[in-house]
C-alpha cells in the first residue's frame, strides 16, 4: 500500500515518467545518481532534474562524497517515506476541500449550458448575456447537476477513504522512526556505559599504581648492613657471656 502511495506522490510532484523511480529509492541505504539514471533508462541530466524536483518538495533527501580518484562529488539519493506521505496527505485534503465546495455550489446554484459549444456558465453570468450563447447565439439550457452531483460524492468518499489509509501509513512510519530512534538511543546508552565502566577501571589503576609508587622502596644494602649489624650484636653478647663464665 505505501509504495503505491509513494508512487503516486511522485508522479504527482515530478510526472508520471519519474514514478519509476520510487521502487530504487525505496531502500534503506542511500543510492548513487547514476545507477539511478541507469535503471529508469534516463540521462544523469534528465534524472537529476526529477530528484531536484522531489528535493524542492522535501520528498527526498541527499548525501554526497567526493572521488578521491577524480576529485569530484557524487551524489546519493534516498525517499523520505514519512515527508512524501504527508505530503500526499495534504494534497488529499485540498482535494478533499475543492470536492466539498464543488457540490455546495451544485447543490446551492442553477447552471446554464449551450449543447452545441458545451459551455457551461452559473445563473448569474448566464443571466448578462441574456440566456443566449455569446459564441453561436443557442439560447442555454439549464444543467442537469443529479448525475454530476453523485460523481463528485462518489468521488468526495474515495478521496475520503485515501485520505484515511494514507493517514495509517503516516502513523505506522512514525512508529517505525520512533522504534529506530529507541533502538538507536539503546546502542549509545550501552556504548556510553561501557565507556564510562572503561574509564571507571583506568582510574582505579591509576589510584593503585600511584599508592604503590607512595611506598618506601626497600633497599637490599640498607637491609644486609641491618643483618650484619644484628649478626655482630650476637657475637658481641656472646663473647662477653664468655668472659664472664672464664672470670667466675
Amino acid at each position: 500500500m505505501i509504495d503505491t502511495f509513494l508512487k503516486e506522490v511522485i508522479a504527482y510532484v515530478a510526472g508520471k515518467p519519474a514514478e519509476n523511480i520510487t521502487d530504487i529509492l525505496s531502500v534503506k541505504k542511500y543510492v548513487n545518481e547514476f545507477l539511478i539514471a541507469k535503471k529508469i533508462g534516463l540521462t544523469i541530466n534528465q534524472t537529476r532534474n526529477i530528484l531536484y524536483k522531489l528535493s524542492d518538495s522535501s520528498l527526498v533527501s541527499s548525501i554526497r562524497k567526493k572521488d578521491k580518484k577524480k576529485g569530484w562529488y557524487t551524489y546519493f539519493w534516498k525517499i523520505e517515506a514519512l515527508k512524501s506521505l504527508e505530503f500526499l496527505s495534504q494534497v488529499l485534503l485540498k482535494q478533499i476541500e475543492q470536492i466539498n465546495n464543488q457540490i455546495n455550489s451544485r447543490e446551492s446554484k442553477q447552471f446554464y449550458i449551450c449543447e452545441r459549444c458545451n459551455i457551461e456558465l452559473a445563473e448569474e453570468k448566464a443571466l448578462l448575456y441574456n440566456f443566449t450563447c455569446n459564441e453561436c447565439g443557442e439560447v442555454f439550457k439549464i444543467k442537469e447537476n443529479l448525475k454530476l452531483l453523485k460523481d463528485l460524492k462518489r468521488n468526495l468518499e474515495k478521496t475520503n477513504n485515501k485520505f484515511s489509509l494514507v493517514n495509517v501509513e503516516i502513523e505506522k512510519e512514525k512508529e517505525k522512526i520512533e522504534k529506530q530512534k529507541s533502538k538507536e538511543n539503546t546502542r549509545l546508552n550501552k556504548e556510553k556505559a561501557e565507556e564510562t565502566r572503561k574509564k571507571r577501571l583506568a582510574n582505579k589503576k591509576i589510584k593503585n599504581d600511584k599508592a604503590v609508587s607512595k611506598k618506601p622502596k626497600k633497599n637490599k644494602f640498607a637491609k644486609n648492613k641491618i643483618k650484619k649489624t644484628k649478626v655482630k650484636q650476637k657475637r658481641i653478647k656472646a663473647k662477653v657471656k664468655k668472659g664472664s663464665k672464664d672470670f667466675r
